[in-house]
């Protein structure tokens, strides 16, 4: 429920006396650079899919414009519920209670948007680093699968920790460990409270600190131990632990501060995934991959291989290599009944490429999680390193990797369906979203990055055809069938792929995407096939049940002309019953929609 106007002013007083002070961080900082100014002439267009472009360049999506305005308010204000979605998605703050969440829902253009503002809980935005921290603090209990590589003892205690994350968070562990990769144990010295150093832990893993340093039957006092958390900041160059520290009682500030250090510990492990995985993956011959043999007690920590194999090339261009009056050299088995064929097209040798990977991260997903807690021979010790393989492109596992170390994913609109199904198979519910985000906001629009086959590459959103005379003044210009291999993706691909992983984004994006371009669809022999399998996923048809992409392009139509609509008589056309769809005949019912698009041409 909106608060009221009095209060939201009261409201605004409150929290700039507080920024002012330095008690809170301006979570809406003024940004007048070039980039920002760009996002918000794309927010009062619309225009999702250079929006999703600079998120992913990393604008601050929750900055302001001289005139107090942020991405989510103009995008309310203009009526772009998508868009609002997407910010929404991406990170845009809408607090309960807060003023820039009610600025927006009070500007909101229609109900549809406010109500949407309106159901969003300040837990899917305020924090969305939240689960890659919770699972970083989680390590330091769990104890399945084992994943930890080095134990240290304190006193009567011992915290069974990880390398990798030692090492991107304290300066002093990353110089320890590069010159004794080796070390598997490490004693804590006895001047040191074994309470300081669980507290120090805890910051270490992002998890948060006790009111309480030291409990009813600790033999220590409070005072000697935070002698002994200042030490240790000294020791291992942690400086910004003291803050915490002391900001411990106030919980607002608190949260803050624990905010601040989930975001800076992000970077941290990001430049230790660029620097380790990155820089030392293994590009070789497909053939040679299982020869590979990595150590156990490496440098950057690795404690298994993960190998992804990209697509020969002659699959790739299988079809684009033939010329079209036949007369090409065959290749593949074809080509084999000669000698001299065989060494002249022999393809290229495919290639691989293993990435040095930390179990601690790849147990985010729970295919893993399975894998290294059951039998299977992944789980066992053996004398180097496993090479598990994934089935996926190179360039997808690396952007799969960069999520599940990072909680990062920016993917390019040609490995999003890739990355799709690579996600499903993972369990990877939140990068199957990212990925089906990308293609619904990327392809969506008047941008047109999807490319259109029944156009050799290109799918405008003219109205008019092309003059039959411009197709006339160049007869020899030759097909070019190869622009359609360059294609960033395919609708038909796409609403098969919603149907296979059951997105409903997806399947509203590609009926919303045919019903924009039906003209050029509408002929096809690929789109009548989709309509037929459309009918064919109903196991047990009744006598009022529709086809249900049929159903979706309608309604989109009547989005795209509303306006053309009244007075036609088309929704009386369009109501005469639903069971009629399933006696139409296939000639009658592109009829049927070439009324439709008769319409606006009037």
């Amino acid at each position: 429920m909106a608060i009221r106007k009095f209060e939201l002013e009261a409201k605004l007083k409150d929290d700039n006396q507080l920024i002012r002070t330095g008690v809170l961080r301006n979570e809406h900082p003024l940004d007048m650079s070039p980039e920002f100014q760009d996002f918000l002439q794309a927010c009062r267009r619309g225009d999702l899919k250079r929006c999703q472009e600079l998120i992913s360049a990393g604008v601050n999506i929750n900055a302001k414009d001289q005139y107090d305005y942020t991405p989510l308010v103009v995008a309310s204000l203009c009526g772009h519920y998508e868009l609002v979605q997407l910010l929404l998605e991406s990170g845009a703050l809408a607090d309960p209670d807060s003023f820039e969440r009610e600025r927006a829902v009070y500007n909101a253009l229609n109900n549809k948007i406010r109500n949407l503002l309106l159901s969003y809980d300040y837990s899917k935005t305020a924090d969305p680093l939240q689960p890659w921290s919770s699972h970083i603090t989680s390590l330091l209990v769990r104890d399945t699968p084992s994943t930890s590589d080095i134990t240290l003892s304190a006193a009567a205690e011992s915290f069974r920790l990880h390398k990798f994350l030692l090492s991107a968070r304290s300066p002093y562990f990353k110089r320890k460990f590069a010159d004794s990769p080796e070390t598997v144990t490490w004693k804590l010295p006895h001047a040191i409270p074994v309470e300081a150093f669980r507290v120090v832990l805890r910051y270490l893993y992002l998890g948060d600190l006790p009111r309480d340093f030291v409990g009813p039957r600790s033999a220590i006092t409070e005072e000697e131990a935070f002698r002994g958390i200042d030490k240790l900041c000294k020791h291992l160059e942690i400086e910004e632990l003291w803050e915490a520290v002391l900001s411990i009682n106030d919980r607002r500030l608190a949260r803050q501060r624990h905010q601040d250090e989930v975001q800076r510990a992000q970077t941290q492990v990001e430049d230790f995934f660029n620097n380790t995985v990155l820089k030392h993956k293994i590009e070789v011959d497909t053939r040679k991959a299982g020869n590979v043999k990595w150590p156990h007690h490496n440098t950057i920590f690795a404690d298994c291989l993960l190998r992804a194999d990209e697509q020969p090339e002659d699959e790739e261009d299988g079809e684009t290599d033939a010329m079209p009056n036949g007369s090409a050299i065959p290749i593949g088995p074809a080509g084999d009944s000669s000698p001299q064929n065989d060494t002249t097209q022999k393809p290229p040798g495919r290639r691989s490429v293993l990435f040095p990977v930390h179990k601690p991260f790849l147990i985010r997903s729970p295919y893993f999680e399975t894998m290294f807690s059951s039998d299977f021979i992944e789980a066992h010790d053996s004398e180097h390193l496993h090479v598990i393989k994934v089935d996926c492109s190179p360039a997808v596992l690396e952007i799969i990797l960069r999520f599940l170390y990072t909680e990062r994913a920016d993917c390019p609109l040609e490995h999003a369906l890739d990355l799709l199904y690579t996600a499903d198979m993972l369990l990877l519910e939140k990068l199957k979203t990212k990925a089906a985000v990308t293609i619904s906001t990327l392809g969506s629009g008047t941008s047109n990055a999807l490319v259109d086959r029944t156009h050799n590459g290109y799918s405008g959103m003219s109205d008019t055809p092309q003059p039959a005379s411009e197709s006339a003044e160049s007869p020899s210009l030759p097909p070019t069938p190869e622009l359609v291999e360059v294609e960033p993706i395919n609708v038909y691909d796409v609403i098969r792929a919603a149907w296979d992983l059951k997105v409903q984004r997806l399947e509203e994006f590609a009926a919303r995407y045919l019903a924009s371009r039906l003209e050029d669809y509408i002929d096809e022999e690929e789109f009548a096939e989709l309509i037929r399998e459309s009918a064919a996923r109903l196991k047990e048809r009744q006598e009022t049940d529709t086809i249900e992409l049929l159903d979706d392009i309608r309604y989109y139509l009547s989005e795209r002309f509303r306006f053309r609509f009244e007075g036609e008589g088309l929704e009386e056309m369009l109501d005469e019953g639903a069971g009629r769809w399933m006696r139409l005949t296939e000639r009658e019912l592109w009829t049927l929609m070439r009324e439709w698009l008769s319409i606006r041409r009037r």
